[in-house]
């Protein structure tokens, strides 16, 4: 059974409270919730934390913990985080990012995702559903990465 990480970043513990008018009603308990029952034949690992360290130790230890893939939303650090991004480099797995809002038609600052030039691809602007996309992408990584060996 493949396994996957879920990371998420700051302010994430507060979705379904958080600006629902950008990010909806959702809570993450709620995502992590969907990705399991839509998902059954996975395994999820998830953390979320407002602390960029908590984020790259989890990064450093996905392989040897036994993940697969991952999908991440870093959530602000996305656009700020030289050290999530260099933590990125390290890691081979299949790694999608996430965000449930369209970054691209918000604030101007939000166009650049520093983490975003480390992952093997990028999904935004569906909002829950942009988790259970990235976990899909990733499976289809790893069938191709499987395909290649």
């Amino acid at each position: 059974m493949k396994t996957i990480l879920v990371l998420n970043g700051p302010n994430l513990n507060k979705l379904g409270e958080r600006e629902p008018e950008i990010y909806g009603s959702v809570t993450l308990q709620d995502i992590e919730q969907m990705l399991a029952e839509a998902l059954p034949d996975l395994e999820f690992g998830f953390v979320q934390s407002n602390h960029e360290g908590a984020l790259i130790d989890a990064l450093q230890q996905a392989e040897k913990d036994g993940f697969d893939g991952i999908i991440a939303n870093f959530g602000g650090f996305s656009h700020t985080s030289v050290a999530i991004h260099d933590a990125l480099k390290l890691v081979a797995l299949p790694k999608v990012e996430v965000h449930l809002s369209n970054i691209h038609a918000r604030e101007a600052f939000r166009d650049q995702s520093l983490t975003a030039r480390q992952m093997d691809g990028v999904i935004a602007g569906f909002g829950a559903d942009s988790y259970l996309l990235g976990v899909l992408a990733v499976q289809s990584l790893l069938e191709k990465r499987a395909g290649d060996e």
